[in-house]
């Protein structure tokens, strides 16, 4: 049997927590008198936290010290974490519990690649956790997306070369990522911004059986 190494970005992949992440931007950029807009929020899917004040802040054509970035890097996360506590399975998105079961019973490598520094609680309140075999996440790597480190570091825990890994992504960032690494890149989402993806799907529903298999022959 061949086995491919499956690695799942998290937000506005598995779960539905983008919107809380564009909730405590907008929250933070209203406070500094900056318009933030879904369109904008496009720009920071699958960029660190960091450089998504740089681009808010660029954006209001604020200059700011180290002191405040750090001090408003610290309060949007705390809001973010805020929107956090009440989440349960209801926010795993439509069709990805499927493709995980079907993926472990196919004895399959499955990580999480992603930006967030929360991927582990995030797991957790889902009850999804022991479906990974591997997590990276914002707190192991330090280069972000579309840099390919925390997908290459995913596919080494799992003991799978790059060429044969398969990401999941909802970020340009990511799947350039994914693409720089030498992966297969599938993305989820609208096909006009994520046209650089090898394959693309609106969200996981349309994933069926006769894919994952082609990708596990492949």
């Amino acid at each position: 049997m061949n086995k491919k190494a499956f690695i799942f970005d998290l937000d506005g992949v598995i779960v539905d927590t983008a919107k809380y992440h564009y909730l405590a931007w907008q929250k933070l950029a209203q406070e500094l008198g900056i318009e933030f807009t879904p369109e904008h929020n496009e720009e920071l899917k699958g960029v660190s936290r960091v450089r998504s004040l740089d681009i808010i802040l660029e954006l209001g054509k604020i200059e700011a010290s180290q002191e405040d970035k750090n001090k408003w890097l610290f309060q949007k996360n705390e809001d973010y974490l805020s929107y956090l506590v009440d989440i349960d399975q209801s926010e795993i998105l439509p069709g990805v519990y499927p493709v995980l079961k079907y993926l472990k019973e196919n004895g399959q490598a499955i990580a999480l690649g992603s930006a967030s520094k929360n991927a582990r609680p995030i797991l957790e309140k889902t009850g999804i956790i022991s479906y990974f075999d591997a997590i990276v996440d914002g707190n192991d790597v330090s280069n972000a997306k579309p840099d390919p480190e925390v997908f290459l570091n995913a596919a080494k825990l799992l003991g799978v070369n790059p060429e044969n890994s398969i990401v999941f992504e909802d970020s340009v960032a990511g799947i350039q990522a994914a693409n720089t690494a030498n992966m297969i890149s599938v993305g989820i989402g609208e096909e006009e911004i994520l046209c650089e993806s090898q394959f693309i799907f609106k969200d996981f529903t349309f994933i069926d059986e006769h894919f994952i298999d082609a990708l596990i022959k492949n």
